[in-house]
């Protein structure tokens, strides 16, 4: 897929699973089951074991799933995550370096941003969308102060996402949800409940659905006001 059309994929569904997990194994559990829960996208974060391997399994196995790489922390280790078929790259904080060179080799790439001037420089810098990580430190308010200051900034909420803050940072603004183990439960792991988790996929997806009309039903110049 071009970056082109991994951008408006990753927009349209809305919801990006974190896999953050023990093993390799685990990983491709997770990715499996939030797939047939109807989120065909994971990012596999470099903390997992063997990461690289499992992202280039994942495409080989799963050819309609959107397979990307996070928590990345260089330019080297974004390189790696390319070269294993990684189709768009995210990190918990914004490293310009990383940032310049996903870029340069026309990449989806979101690093993630916190304050204000994090969040202008990464969107500056060329960024598809800025995450803003941890978002529980502000909640949906301070996404929503965000998009006051910096309307056309496309921001992701992650960090702190769960089943009942979802709704309110889509209305407050957020294009698309992180979410790691609110969606990808340690138990549903260690238990292999997929059902769980296509489930909690299920509602994620229709946090965002549902957000989203609520949220240009309010926009509508005739929405009835208090």
């Amino acid at each position: 897929m071009t970056k082109e059309e991994v951008h408006a994929r990753i927009e349209e569904i809305g919801v990006i699973p974190i896999t953050r997990v023990s093993t390799a194994e685990d990983a491709r559990f997770a990715a499996e089951a939030v797939s047939r829960g109807g989120i065909p996208i994971v990012e596999v974060a470099m903390t997992v074991p063997g990461a690289l391997e499992v992202i280039s399994s994942l495409i080989k196995d799963f050819p309609d799933m959107l397979v990307g790489a996070g928590s990345i922390m260089d330019a080297e280790t974004a390189r790696r995550c390319l070269d294993a078929g990684a189709a768009f790259l995210t990190s918990d904080g914004l490293d310009l370096e990383f940032v310049e060179f996903a870029i340069k080799e026309h990449v989806c790439v979101f690093p993630g941003a916190l304050t204000p001037t994090e969040v202008i420089t990464a969107w500056k810098a060329g960024c598809d969308f800025i995450k803003v990580v941890p978002c529980a430190h502000g909640g949906d308010s301070y996404i929503r102060m965000l998009k006051a200051m910096l309307p056309k900034v496309p921001l992701i909420a992650a960090g702190g996402v769960n089943q009942l803050t979802a709704l309110n940072y889509i209305l407050a603004g957020a294009i698309g949800l992180g979410v790691g183990r609110e969606l990808i439960p340690r138990e549903a792991i260690r238990l292999r409940q997929s059902e769980r988790i296509q489930e909690l996929a299920r509602r994620f997806l229709s946090f965002v659905n549902n957000g989203r009309i609520q949220a240009a039903a309010r926009s509508d110049p005739n929405y009835p006001r208090a």
